[in-house]
């Protein structure tokens, strides 16, 4: 299944490679279109192929509401067993979707896949890894000095051929069997975009469903856009930054517990620095921050994506 947006040219290249598989391997593919204005629908409706299937939505849902939307319509219209997710600049590279038939899969466990750049370098915003909050070792390997290689796999697991435990994936290469979806639900839509897939994630396993990174799924992502830890001076435009923030403090009050409340007001006030970097937007970027925490705060997602825009103008 494939969420995408105004990406037509990556979109061509991931549908492609899709439906290059053999039918035993892929039985169909879902395009959810994200209420796209570049063409994207025309260029579906011209395609010939049975085992495509478009779901276009009314208005831009987000990464979370299309998945959300895709996720259920896969599973009530196309009986889906299971479900491989990715972004539209995110492909499966060439003999992943064999890898994950040639051995037998437990079907109360999601599989996450090995995500890199085109390039080959591992793509770090798709890096998989522990809660440190649940798991003691990790939480002190990352307040002394492991930072976010403390709780992520490192580069090892990925050369590796050995399925691991993790508890945080991406909706990037991330095959989810719907007795996983049906313990859990949907993804929650009103995320919108960032985090929504580790937040997902994080539910997955409070319900006690397995989660597998598998260094034979290899996936491809083409994306040039926020790298984690880097801040929001990478964030354009600039009312991304809102999801940013906000669905950061929902996700850490889901790893962390009641622990949250030590250190989520730390970093909220820790990110409000990067206000620096935004020169005359700066008091544009502090209402936007502003709003984000006291909603991330306060766990509301209630707000529409034009008051979110508005908020950055």
């Amino acid at each position: 299944m494939v969420v995408t947006h105004d990406r037509l040219q990556q979109l061509k290249i991931t549908v492609a490679r899709l439906l290059e598989a053999a039918p035993d391997q892929l039985a169909a593919v879902l395009v959810v279109d994200n209420a796209s204005r570049d063409g994207t629908g025309d260029w579906l409706a011209g395609r010939d192929d049975a085992r495509l299937h478009v779901l276009r939505l009314g208005d831009n849902r987000g990464g979370a509401g299309g998945f959300a939307a895709g996720i259920e319509h896969a599973l009530s219209r196309l009986s889906a067993g299971w479900i491989a997710l990715m972004d539209d600049d995110a492909r499966p590279e060439p003999g992943a979707l064999a890898a994950f038939h040639a051995v037998a899969r437990d079907r109360d466990t999601a599989y996450a896949g090995a995500v890199r750049y085109p390039s080959g370098d591992i793509c770090e915003m798709n890096r998989p890894g522990l809660n440190p909050f649940a798991r003691p070792r990790v939480l002190w390997a990352t307040l002394t000095g492991g930072g976010r290689n403390g709780y992520q796999l490192d580069a090892a697991a990925y050369d590796d051929v050995a399925l691991r435990d993790i508890d945080m994936g991406s909706f990037v290469g991330l095959f989810l069997p719907k007795t996983a979806i049906r313990a859990v639900g949907l993804p929650d839509p009103a995320l919108f975009l960032y985090g929504d897939d580790v937040i997902y994630s994080l539910r997955l396993r409070k319900a006690d469903v397995r989660i597998l990174f598998d260094p034979a799924l290899r996936f491809e992502h083409d994306c040039a856009t926020y790298v984690p830890g880097q801040g929001a001076a990478r964030i354009r435009p600039l009312w991304k930054a809102y999801y940013l923030f906000r669905n950061r403090l929902i996700m850490y009050r889901h790893a962390a517990g009641p622990l949250f409340w030590l250190f989520g007001p730390v970093l909220a006030a820790k990110w409000r620095l990067d206000a620096r970097h935004y020169g005359a937007d700066a008091p544009r970027f502090r209402r936007v921050w502003a709003c984000a925490v006291e909603d991330g705060m306060r766990g509301r997602t209630g707000l529409r994506l034009d008051e979110v825009r508005a908020l950055a103008d």
